[in-house]
């Protein structure tokens, strides 16, 4: 619901979009999200201007031109009822659209917090109306949009424990099975009812592979009752003797093409394993049949292109890492990164006209200000100030190092493995000291500075200085983090045991996203700053 009232209110709003998309009662498939989003980002086009182009285009399939058709006439509906309906009505018909009676066959809990939830908009609906008697459904829209991401940013849900507390212990043994067992049953009840609704809505469409769905449907809920037989397995009874009379006994009943479908599922194989595969799980219950997301990842020959926001992204969470990068979802930029991004760009051209004075660092900030469209309220004055303050730090700063800066936004590309890892440096100064020659990597922040303790993990500089040896030949090199706002500059120290370190990590980083591993791993650091939340299903939780 929240999703509707924000693209409806900003159709630049592409997550909102996304999310719209992705849920009932469109169901887009991410292969086909994926098509309409890099259309869109081609033709220069909203979000919702690139899925009326999508349904003309060639590369689009007819089952998802359907769904963007049945999109687009919500969308033309719900964007003339925000402007001539009364809010009660406005939400009314929107909860009538999009409510309950689209999931009629979920979870008795689930449809119970669903209701819940429901009440609790219309109620703040409700609120809103009696305060403001002469609000618009707009204004409505706009109130209650506004107060999705601060109750977001209030309930992150903390996954981690506390400094200092030990890890909970993992259950081990028949235990951990039984658990696993209860736990798979869980999330593959949930895939067979949403497989029923996807199936079941395509069951009066003119396809020539009906049967072929309605017989993964069959098999996904063969698999449910197998899963339920083997937690009811008599006492003493091995997993793989239970497993071996169960999968007989239901073969017995299935169609010879159900029958090739249900002997070729990975759920058997992450049944037997020895060691508990979480990749595994989640790959036996995945749907099939989808189209991969090959083609949209960003392939280099056998490999990926990478930078170190790459890894650094998918390390803090893999799905993030899809929404950006494989979806490429577009977001608008905050004004913290707009001012960031100008204070790079006026020390990139301060260093590349060889400034030397003050009034030139000063002049070129004026002009990087204007040209960002940073505007003239209160807070952007007060970041203008601190700018100003910190250039004119920097700029004094810049004469008492015993140090030569030698390159500005150097760029470097590099194999690592299979993959082409590139990216640039802010700044390589060169130290000289005890009569050797040193290096030194720089990468500008105007975020706030972090300790060295809390940078002992870091994998950017790590990865510069991996860069720094492999494109530039530079053995030996120092790294440092230069907190702008601050005048600080962080020493990250490295030895030899980390470039091989990062070297795995870059490594396993690119076996995952090749494997296609998009798994959540919310926390309170990530789910913060992520641009996705509203399309993320592990924010739901």
């Amino acid at each position: 619901m929240l999703a509707w009232l924000r693209l409806l209110l900003d159709p630049h709003d592409a997550s909102a979009v996304v999310r719209a998309l992705t849920r009932p009662p469109v169901d887009l498939r991410q292969v086909d999200l994926a098509r309409v989003i890099q259309l869109a980002r081609r033709r220069r086009l909203d979000m919702v201007g690139g899925l009326a182009a999508a349904t003309e285009s060639p590369q689009v399939p007819p089952e998802a031109r359907e769904r963007i058709q049945r999109f687009l006439a919500l969308h033309r509906v719900f964007a003339a009822e925000i402007e001539r309906s009364d809010p009660a009505a406005f939400i009314a018909a929107l909860i009538d659209r999009l409510g309950t009676r689209e999931r009629t066959l979920i979870a008795p809990e689930e449809a119970e917090q669903q209701r819940t939830s429901l009440d609790r908009l219309s109620a703040l609906a409700a609120e809103f109306v009696r305060r403001v008697p002469r609000a618009s459904s707009r204004e409505l829209a706009e109130h209650l949009a506004a107060l999705a991401p601060a109750k977001r940013a209030r309930s992150s849900p903390a996954t981690a424990p506390a400094p200092g507390e030990p890890e909970p212990a993992a259950p081990g043994g028949e235990a951990a099975l039984e658990e696993r067992l209860q736990d798979t049953l869980q999330m593959l009840r949930a895939a067979v009812l949403d497989s029923v609704t996807r199936i079941g809505g395509r069951i009066g469409e003119l396809r020539l592979d009906t049967d072929l769905d309605i017989s993964h449907g069959v098999v996904r809920y063969l698999e449910l009752l197998k899963l339920s037989a083997l937690m009811q397995r008599r006492e003493g009874q091995g997993l793989e003797d239970a497993l071996a009379d169960v999968n007989a006994r239901l073969l017995a009943a299935t169609t010879p093409l159900q029958r090739e479908i249900f002997l070729t599922s990975a759920l058997d194989e992450a049944l037997l394993a020895s060691d508990i595969d979480e990749r595994a799980w989640a790959q036996a219950i995945a749907p099939r049949g989808e189209p991969t997301l090959e083609p949209f990842l960003p392939r280099r020959g056998s490999g990926l292109a990478l930078s170190a926001s790459d890894v650094e992204t998918y390390r803090s969470c893999p799905l993030r890492y899809k929404f950006a990068r494989v979806l490429r979802i577009p977001t608008e930029q905050t004004l913290s990164q707009r001012f960031g991004i100008a204070v790079h760009q006026v020390l990139e051209r301060y260093h590349s006209v060889d400034g030397s004075s003050l009034e030139q660092l000063l002049d070129l900030l004026d002009a990087g200000w204007r040209r960002s469209g940073l505007g003239d309220g209160a807070q952007e004055r007060e970041l203008y100030a601190k700018a100003r303050d910190a250039l004119t730090r920097y700029h004094a700063r810049l004469h008492e190092y015993d140090a030569t800066p030698v390159w500005f936004e150097r760029q470097f590309s590099f194999q690592l493995g299979p993959h082409q890892v590139r990216g640039r440096v802010d700044r390589v100064d060169r130290l000289h000291e005890a009569g050797a020659e040193h290096y030194e990597l720089i990468d500008y922040k105007t975020s706030r500075p972090r300790t060295e303790e809390q940078l002992r993990d870091d994998v950017q500089l790590s990865l510069y200085a991996l860069a720094a040896r492999e494109a530039w030949g530079l053995e030996s090199s120092r790294q440092a983090y230069y907190y702008v706002l601050d005048d600080l500059k962080v020493p990250v120290p490295r030895t030899e045991r980390d470039a091989a370190s990062v070297e795995e990590v870059v490594l396993e980083v690119g076996e995952g996203i090749l494997a296609e591993r998009f798994e959540p791993t919310p926390s309170p650091s990530a789910c913060a700053l992520c641009d996705h939340r509203i399309v993320c299903p592990a924010a739901e939780a």
